[in-house]
C-alpha cells in the first residue's frame, strides 16, 4: 500500500449551520491541518441525545487530513464547534489516486521559511 494511502484521513464533523460550517473548514485549510474540507449541503440527523429522539439540520463535513495531525484536527473542531459532544470521527484512506494523497501530505506541510 503506498506510504500515503497510509496516512490519510478523512474525518467527519456536522455543524449546526453553513456559517459555522464554512469558518471551521477555512481555519482547518488556513492552519493547513487540511488540504480540503468538504462543506455538504444541509442533512437531517435524527439521533437519541438524553433520552430523547431529536431530529435537527446540520451541516457536514469531509476533512482530508494526514493521521499524524489527528490530534491537532481533533483539538481545533472541539475548540470552535457548539456542541456538548460534538461527532469526530476519522475514516482511513486505503487506497486512492497516489497524486490525490501526495497532494494532501503535501498541503498538510508545515512551510519552511
Amino acid at each position: 500500500m503506498p506510504e500515503a494511502a497510509v496516512d490519510t484521513l478523512i474525518v467527519l464533523t456536522n455543524l449546526p449551520d453553513r456559517a459555522s460550517a464554512v469558518k471551521l473548514a477555512r481555519a482547518l485549510v488556513d492552519r493547513r491541518l487540511a488540504a480540503c474540507v468538504n462543506v455538504l449541503g444541509e442533512a437531517s440527523s435524527v439521533y437519541r441525545w438524553q433520552g430523547r429522539v431529536e431530529t435537527e439540520p446540520e451541516v457536514p463535513l469531509l476533512i482530508k487530513t494526514r493521521g499524524a495531525l489527528y490530534a491537532e484536527v481533533e483539538a481545533a473542531i472541539i475548540a470552535t464547534h457548539p456542541y456538548e459532544l460534538p461527532e469526530i470521527v476519522a475514516v482511513p484512506v486505503v487506497r486512492g489516486l497516489p497524486e490525490y494523497l501526495e497532494w494532501v501530505t503535501a498541503e498538510t506541510t508545515p512551510l519552511i521559511d
